[in-house]
């Protein structure tokens, strides 16, 4: 299943379920259709932006105790909430700003 989020703000935004229902869960949206509205986003984009912090931090720790053990830490670094997140984050901020909501599942 793909999500494709819409807003007149701006273009369409297609998401794997995996990601689009760890992002929706984030910011307590649930369900195949749903709405974010312009006064929501604010805490969306905090609830967003905060869990990326968080594991970029856990990554970063893990990283250090596994320096710390002698294990050979690589530097590639594999897709996370903070690459999947980003377009979304984007997307409510111009949202926002344009004062139009986000929906999905329409």
């Amino acid at each position: 299943m793909i999500y494709k989020f819409q807003s007149k703000a701006d273009s369409d935004l297609f998401m794997n379920v995996g990601p689009a229902e760890r992002i929706l869960s984030i910011i307590g949206k649930a369900g195949a259709k749903g709405i974010i509205e312009p006064a929501e986003m604010p805490a969306a984009i905090a609830a967003l932006e905060a869990a990326v912090n968080e594991e970029e931090q856990a990554r970063e720790e893990a990283a250090n105790a596994a320096a710390a053990d002698g294990q050979v830490v690589s530097s590639a670094q594999p897709i996370g909430l903070k690459q999947r997140a980003w377009p979304f984050i984007q997307m409510l901020k111009r949202c926002q700003q344009a004062d139009v909501p986000v929906v999905w599942g329409v």
